[in-house]
């Protein structure tokens, strides 16, 4: 059994441990940080290659063999989200190095403890252990979020703690419910149970799947359930931001794995059970969204409601429900986690030119660097709206051709024009209707504006590794749909 599926839990998790136990001594809490989050970006890359021969490779803790112990899966699909959570954390520490990782104690111990969570998600093969993951990247969060103090983070906290509280009471009991139903919560077993469901076991499991996907819905932030969202991120320092990124990815993520292998096609008489609610979120969230980018008075606030614009039309890729739709989801998927996590990080850099002002969209001093700084606002603006030649373009433009509904047309287009207006308004308050004098102490920083940088480029790799990358999506998403490798881990773990 190889040990490589484990390392990137076991990485964060030693490293956050020392960072708790040892003295503090700055450089070299910086240094351990910098060093095991890197050490993420080529462990993730060989998994991906790993991955990529199209075998399941199943970790079984303790050796305790599925469906009865502790298992972890890699698969094509949590490869890539491994790879997509390194390149992100790996620019927010950057820019954390900077001086913001000082505004307040246990930020690198914390930040260890997020990825930890994170690729715990992604990479854990049975339901208890996805609940446990997901209450280590919570907790984890609740701290950043409060990173650096200030009434606005604490209200904005205090929402997010009781909301995301209230979703783990509810996984909990969900998880009882489908243990009570089915007997197991390995999640490839699940396939198989669910499937042979009947009787009194299937209005019990379609009520805990339904019960999921509430909880999930909550993490992905999809409407009515992304309220918290918006004033958390806008809230959050901007490496947290950042990072927070990759948050809603992982309930996405786990609605997909839900969608698919637990009531895919192969569910019986429960299957496609959670179809007909995904749809209309998804076209709801998509424009509840732009109704918030135009209505935001702050930089990161517009930016927020951008995420949930994202989570919206991924989870209309989940909807469709095909494997061309969920290769293009994965596509949009990368490009809506780095140049989301780039622009948290720009927004800072323009703020910190502006004074009191802040990200307040209302006129304020002339920046110190307006050419270089509108430059790269235009750059990640054209990206994330979806024009071309950029990546968003080419992910929604696979997505459209993948589910040719006029409703998703409709509601993706009349968005996009939303989230064009939005960002031509706040661009023309921020670098054109200014004051004449500049502040005087508002110098760039180099290195955020490389770590700002190492994200937006990102828009560019996409289209230029575009063939390489649908490549892998599709067979990631071929691979999703096929129920009998899954369910053979079970088969051949059999005595």
């Amino acid at each position: 059994m190889s040990h490589w599926p484990i390392l990137p839990i076991l990485l964060p998790l030693f490293a956050g441990a020392l960072l708790l136990i040892l003295p503090s001594h700055e450089r070299l809490k910086r240094t351990l940080s910098l060093l095991a989050t890197l050490a993420l970006l080529p462990l993730s890359l060989y998994l991906l290659q790993l991955a990529d021969d199209g075998q399941l490779r199943v970790y079984a803790l303790g050796d305790w063999q599925p469906p009865f112990g502790i298992v972890l899966l890699l698969d094509r699909l949590s490869a890539l989200l491994l790879l997509a959570t390194a390149v992100l954390a790996s620019a927010a520490l950057l820019y954390a190095l900077r001086g913001d990782d000082r505004l307040g104690p246990r930020f690198h111990a914390l930040f260890q403890f997020q990825l930890l969570g994170i690729n715990g998600a992604f990479l854990t093969g049975d339901l208890f252990n996805l609940f446990v993951f997901f209450e280590i990247l919570l907790i984890a969060s609740y701290a950043l979020l409060l990173h650096g103090q200030g009434a606005q983070r604490v209200r904005a906290g205090l929402h997010y703690v009781v909301l995301n509280l209230t979703g783990s009471a509810l996984f909990l009991i969900a998880l009882g419910m489908v243990y009570g139903a089915s007997g197991t919560l390995n999640m490839a077993d699940l396939s198989l149970r669910v499937a042979q469901a009947s009787g009194d076991q299937v209005p019990l499991l379609a009520a805990a799947g339904l019960l999921l996907l509430l909880v999930f819905a909550l993490k992905a932030a999809l409407l009515p359930l992304y309220f918290w969202l918006p004033r958390a991120y806008a809230s959050a320092s901007a490496p947290v931001a950042a990072l927070f990124a990759i948050m809603t990815k992982v309930g996405i993520y786990a609605i997909l794995r839900l969608a698919t292998l637990m009531f895919g096609a192969g569910a019986g008489e429960l299957a496609h059970l959670t179809q007909a609610w995904l749809w209309p979120l998804a076209l709801a969230t998509v424009a509840l969204g732009a109704v918030g980018v135009l209505a935001a008075r702050s930089l990161q606030m517009l930016l927020a409601y951008l995420v949930v614009v994202s989570a919206g039309t991924l989870l209309a890729a989940v909807a469709s429900g095909t494997p061309q739709a969920h290769a293009a989801g994965l596509y949009y998927l990368l490009h809506s986690t780095w140049v989301a996590g780039g622009l948290f990080l720009l927004a800072d850099l323009i703020t910190r030119q502006r004074g009191d002002k802040g990200g307040a969209l209302v006129q304020g001093p002339a920046l110190q660097n307006p050419a270089l700084l509108g430059g790269l606002f235009f750059f990640g603006a054209v990206a994330v709206i979806g024009l071309p030649p950029l990546s968003g373009f080419l992910g929604k433009l696979l997505l459209l051709q993948a589910q040719p509904s006029l409703a998703l047309w409709a509601v993706l287009l009349l968005g996009g024009f939303a989230v064009l207006v939005a960002l031509s308004r706040a661009g023309s308050t921020l670098f054109w209707r200014v004051g004449l004098s500049s502040l005087d102490s508002a110098e760039l920083d180099h290195g955020r504006l490389a770590a700002c940088l190492l994200l937006l480029v990102c828009a560019l790799l996409l289209v230029l590794l575009a063939a390489p990358l649908l490549d892998y999506a599709q067979a990631a998403a071929a691979q999703l749909h096929d129920l009998p490798l899954y369910r053979s881990i079970i088969a051949e773990a059999a005595p």
